[in-house]
């Protein structure tokens, strides 16, 4: 016998209930986009590995270790997206979208990395993403903060989650916060891990926010980003800060949380759960004003937010808000020499937004209590009477559905 091919590990079927709450992240999602005037675009699975080396940094775990990447067969290294940032950054020097600055865009679709697959990562996963690309304002963030704090309550998942907010400072003050950072570390690196020590002089941010016990213990007196902070970074951060109060948006201070590639600035944040295990952030993003000039382009101010669809699935489906939708109208066609007309008065149901199924095989006997058992709010038996298909309305009173049956078989003839 032919064995059949298992799933790719990493790679999931999703399905029943769990496709559901996948479904409502994105509607969710899309509706909210366009509440905010964000344009929908679609974006290539596939970029030159240079568009993610150059952006994301070849000594990051992404790009030195996660990526799939491969050579087609002109010679050329493609690598399969592990997000959508940098592809939207190309695409906005490339495809002449300047001209729309400041541009809000918003997308959705799957992204891949090689990790160790676990509760809410996989190989294969989805993320929705939203960025607003040439603004230089803290309007700018505020905007995308707010927008990212109404999908969260209008998906029901916002109990629980906290909004963690900080700040990298402009150019100027992340470069003297950095060289604070590399020289408290040097006097404690034989006692850091493994990883920081090789972080320590090239990307010693990412020394603050590693999971690292030995770690852990020197970064509560590691220097802090305000004691850095230029006044016009500060100007800035207090505008954000502000904004999200007019706006009531609540928020924690979390000056661990960095970012540690160089294009990043300003406004850092993570919405974060603690009902996702290990795999705590829901949300998260930040202004990258260096992104740009790192791809080629000109000095460019941006701000973008990204969250992993299984994660808020996963969260919607725990708060047990889908409840499965009864079944409005079912059909039971008791002979068939009715089917046809049954088949029209079916169709015309759904253009009119009912949502209908149709018992119409096995036993004819049997068709009518096999449609009751599927408790659909509104039963119509269809039959033959003096040689003509007949429906017969069934419902335990005139609700607005029996009433909306009943217009539409009015108006269907056999």
């Amino acid at each position: 016998m032919t064995k059949t091919p298992q799933a790719i590990r990493g790679t999931q079927d999703i399905f029943g209930t769990d496709a559901e709450a996948f479904a409502h992240v994105v509607e969710t999602f899309e509706r909210i986009r366009k509440l905010y005037r964000f344009r929908r675009v679609e974006m290539p699975v596939f970029e030159k590995t240079e568009v993610f080396s150059r952006s994301i940094g070849e000594t990051t775990d992404v790009v030195s270790k996660e990526m799939y990447s491969f050579e087609d067969r002109g010679g050329e290294s493609l690598t399969l997206r592990p997000e959508f940032t940098a592809g939207l950054a190309r695409a906005y020097l490339t495809d002449g979208w300047k001209q729309f600055a400041p541009l809000k865009v918003a997308t959705h679709g799957p992204l891949f990395r090689y990790e160790r697959p676990q509760k809410g990562r996989y190989r294969q996963f989805h993320q929705i993403d939203a960025e607003l690309i040439g603004s230089p304002e803290p309007l700018a963030d505020v905007e995308l903060l707010v927008m990212a704090d109404q999908l969260l309550k209008e998906l029901g998942i916002s109990e629980g989650v906290t909004l963690q907010l900080n700040t990298l400072g402009d150019t100027e003050s992340r470069d003297a916060w950095r060289a604070a950072l590399i020289e408290y570390f040097r006097a404690h690196k034989a006692e850091l891990s493994e990883d920081s020590q090789d972080r320590l002089e090239r990307n010693p941010l990412r020394i603050l926010d590693s999971k690292d016990p030995r770690d852990k213990v020197f970064v509560g007196d590691a220097p802090k980003i305000d004691t850095f902070l230029s006044s016009e970074a500060q100007d800035f951060f207090a505008a954000v800060t502000a904004g999200l109060d007019a706006a009531g948006v609540a928020y924690e201070r979390a000056p661990s949380l960095v970012r540690g590639l160089d294009y990043y600035r300003h406004t850092a944040f993570e919405f974060v759960t603690t009902r996702l295990g290990a795999q705590g952030t829901v949300l998260g993003g930040g202004r990258y004003d260096g992104l740009m000039e790192s791809l080629g382009g000109p000095a460019t101010p941006a701000v973008g937010w990204a969250a992993g669809i299984e994660r808020l699935s996963m969260l919607v489906a725990d708060a047990g808000l889908l409840a499965e939708a009864p079944l409005t109208v079912v059909l039971a066609v008791e002979d068939d020499a009715a089917l046809a007309y049954a088949q029209k008065v079916i169709t015309a149901l759904r253009f009119q937004g009912l949502d209908a199924e149709m018992v119409a095989t096995g036993s004819a006997r049997k068709r009518f209590d096999k449609a009751v058992k599927m408790g659909a709010k509104v039963l119509v038996s269809f039959g033959v009477k003096d040689g003509a298909p007949t429906a017969n309305l069934r419902a335990a009173e005139p609700t607005a559905e029996y009433l909306a049956v009943e217009q539409v078989l009015q108006s269907v003839h056999p």
